[in-house]
């Protein structure tokens, strides 16, 4: 059973798979938001950035390398949001820079 114990879990942006309506759903019980996710593993397309916003013109934070796995937990419009790898960086990457993972998979 999941319960929160205490104050939730803050942290600097782009640290932790958190915003205020998801989070990761390893952060259950760490972090109180509306909503919980599954990540699913997408891969990274050749010159694929990660940015602070939803928008063309959103601070890039970093270049994914072309194979890296992008872990989308929010999936909006032509925006995903998520993490790099398991513990890298947060934030938007457009879906036409990510591979969905294949059927199987």
């Amino acid at each position: 059973m999941l319960a929160m114990t205490g104050p939730s879990v803050t942290a600097e942006p782009g640290c932790l798979p958190v915003r205020g309506d998801l989070a990761h759903i390893k952060l259950a019980g760490l972090c109180f938001v509306p909503h919980y996710a599954v990540p699913v593993a997408y891969t990274a397309k050749a010159g694929a950035q990660l940015v602070s916003a939803p928008t063309t013109t959103g601070e890039v934070l970093a270049a994914l390398d072309e194979g890296a796995v992008f872990n989308v937990l929010d999936i909006a419009g032509v925006w995903s949001w998520g993490q790099i790898g398991e513990d890298g960086l947060v934030g938007y990457v457009a879906l036409d820079q990510i591979e969905a993972p294949q059927a199987g998979e």
